[in-house]
């Protein structure tokens, strides 16, 4: 199964993206795809998946080491309307499980589907969510425990 949550292969879905053996088609597609590369510390996809006027070459190393200390966990899809993607995207640090919620907004750059730019939502991992680590069971009797 695909890193990004889909029932391919990774070879099959983000990768084919990520090794530019396939152009990505939809902004949930391309949103999928920064996941994975995000997982697989791959900073350099994220800098050129993104709109030219956000492309910061000295934020390949801070990407790097961020995706590097943490343990992604899980990628849900909330909503996909036009070009904006609202995701949550579940990853553990040092003191425990964290949520990125954002709503990601794409735009075609040179006839090229880029990450504009994001509004990020103050989320919690509810208690009576399934827990984002996988093991099938609620938060509250998971990895509540833990933090």
């Amino acid at each position: 199964m695909c890193i990004c949550g889909l029932e391919k292969e990774y070879d099959k879905c983000c990768g084919e993206i990520i090794d530019a053996l396939r152009v990505v088609g939809t902004p949930e597609e391309l949103m999928r795809s920064r996941y994975c590369a995000y997982v697989n510390a791959n900073a350099r996809y994220l800098l050129l998946s993104s709109v030219k006027e956000n492309q910061y070459e000295e934020d390949i190393e801070l990407i790097e080491d961020f995706s590097s200390q943490v343990d992604w966990l899980k990628l849900d899809v909330l909503k996909v309307e036009g070009n904006t993607v609202e995701f949550k995207a579940y990853y553990r640090d040092k003191e425990q499980i964290q949520v990125l919620h954002e709503k990601s907004n794409f735009v075609l750059e040179d006839g090229v589907l880029k990450y504009k730019d994001g509004e990020l939502y103050k989320s919690k991992i509810e208690r009576n969510e399934s827990c984002p680590c996988g093991n099938g069971k609620k938060y509250k009797k998971c990895c509540a425990l833990k933090n």
